[in-house]
């Protein structure tokens, strides 16, 4: 007799999306564009998506955020979708999320929730992990009457205590006081040893650049582009979580690290922005902020105030100047009556702000070498110096390409060279020791003495 196969695949949960239009809502976004944003996060968590609806709220109701005539008619749209789950594309009070799964007799996800959710699935890393749980407890902390349902039940005990579920209420916060505690140690350890990695990095001549951007702005396709990596690239919000590192070749003999982030989105919830400092802490430390944008997206200058604010809390060091560049990418999904203009407001932006700017299609490789030029431009600070090399001097010109940026060559008639080429302190002082038979000299603008004084640049 065999035995019946059991399905394990989990029921498919049906959901309606609530974008709320608050009174007195001053966001440059545009309420439909945030309502099919929504959706976006619902669909990442696999969600069925049966309606979504914008609903306008006149006033607040401090007990269930919408009017008792909005609740009503929300509920019949659930009823008529079968939905089993409500996101609301907005953050709710513990007591607002209660009586609304009370009201509705559903599973209510705010926006928070929604996307600490989105996070817990996608952390690969113990990092990660560590990241998210922390910041899924400081959310859960103020929410556990609504949680955990074993909290409401009658206790048999003494008098003393103060209603049903009191002590245990008590307990668990403690418990959930005590892990926190725990996590945020580890995550201090976890600090402790990213900053020893990137202290040995420093050593390794190679400036660092930090891919920041609107989730799904394109960054980890423009990653790949740039490394030839096989990072995970979807048409997903939040695809990547976990940060990733890699060693990229720049025009003329430049390398730099490139380090893909986590992608931001408005109204980052406050309890994530926390947990992800030690992450994060990349971005702070990056020689070159790369924003890339989502140019086709009808709200991406709004999109673009949503990340800069958040990068407004994540100052740079003050021993360290930071040098921004923006990448305005997905050029191919413009009408291409339109690519060459945006091209145009890409070279103006930079002339007007001061902050660079390149177009490109990651998708298609469109504009990548030019901003791979632009990259080298901006992150080669190197000091120019003109290196002679006699005809048998082949493996001393191969080091410089690899390790250097030539910016002239002079080829003579008897097989010399002279090159003009930037090299870093270390890297000229690593050529100078492996090659000692080659003449080098500074060139004018560093031989000559400063206003005060002192003496001009000399590599020897």
């Amino acid at each position: 007799m065999s035995a019946k196969s059991v399905d394990r695949t989990p029921e498919t949960q049906v959901c309606v999306v609530i974008h709320p239009e608050l009174p007195n809502d001053r966001s440059a976004r545009d309420a439909d564009a945030r309502l099919q944003e929504a959706v976006g996060l619902a669909m990442a968590l696999d969600l069925q998506v049966e309606a979504a609806e914008v609903a306008r709220v006149r006033k607040t109701a401090p007990a269930t955020l919408f009017g008792k005539g909005k609740v009503e008619e929300i509920g019949a749209l659930i009823r008529a979708a079968e939905a089993n789950v409500v996101v609301i594309d907005d953050s709710l009070s513990p007591i607002q999320q209660r009586n609304l799964e009370k009201a509705w007799e559903v599973k209510v996800i705010d926006r928070t929730g929604l996307i600490l959710e989105i996070f817990a699935r996608r952390a690969r890393t113990a990092e990660g992990k560590l990241q998210v749980e922390l910041a899924r407890l400081d959310y859960e902390k103020s929410r556990l009457v609504r949680t955990w349902t074993h909290l409401e039940r009658q206790r048999g005990g003494m008098s003393k205590t103060g209603g049903p579920g009191e002590t245990q209420i008590e307990l668990d916060r403690r418990q959930i006081a005590d892990t926190i505690v725990k996590l945020k140690a580890q995550l201090e350890e976890v600090k402790r040893t990213r900053k020893l990695h990137r202290e040995s990095r420093k050593r390794v001549p190679f400036p660092t650049v930090a891919l920041v951007g609107y989730t799904n702005a394109g960054k980890s396709t423009l990653f790949n582009r740039l490394t030839g990596s096989e990072v995970l690239a979807k048409d997903l919000l939040f695809a990547t979580l976990d940060p990733t590192q890699r060693t990229v070749r720049l025009p003329r003999g430049r390398s730099a690290i490139i380090a893909d982030t986590v992608g931001f989105i408005s109204d980052l919830p406050h309890e994530l922005v926390q947990a992800f400092r030690a992450t994060l802490e990349e971005v702070r430390d990056a020689d070159l902020v790369m924003h890339v944008r989502d140019i086709a997206a009808p709200d991406s200058a709004a999109e673009a105030k949503d990340v800069e604010e958040v990068l407004g809390r994540l100052k740079p060091r003050d021993d360290k100047p930071q040098i921004m560049l923006e990448v305005w990418n997905k050029l191919d999904l413009m009408p291409e009556d339109e690519q060459g203009l945006t091209k145009a407001r890409a070279i103006r932006h930079g002339e007007v702000t001061g902050v660079r700017a390149v177009a490109v299609s990651a998708w298609t490789g469109e504009g990548v070498e030019a901003l791979r030029e632009t990259i080298a431009e901006l992150i080669d600070d190197s000091p120019e110096v003109d290196v002679a090399l006699d005809a048998s001097s082949g493996e001393a010109m191969a080091w410089l390409y690899r390790n250097g940026r030539i910016t002239s060559r002079e080829d003579r008639e008897d097989g010399s060279v002279t090159v003009r080429v930037k090299l870093d302190s270390q890297a000229l002082g690593r050529f100078e020791r492996q090659f000692p038979a080659a003449t080098i000299k500074a060139t004018a603008q560093f031989r000559m003495p400063s206003e005060e004084g002192e003496q001009g640049w000399d590599p020897r």
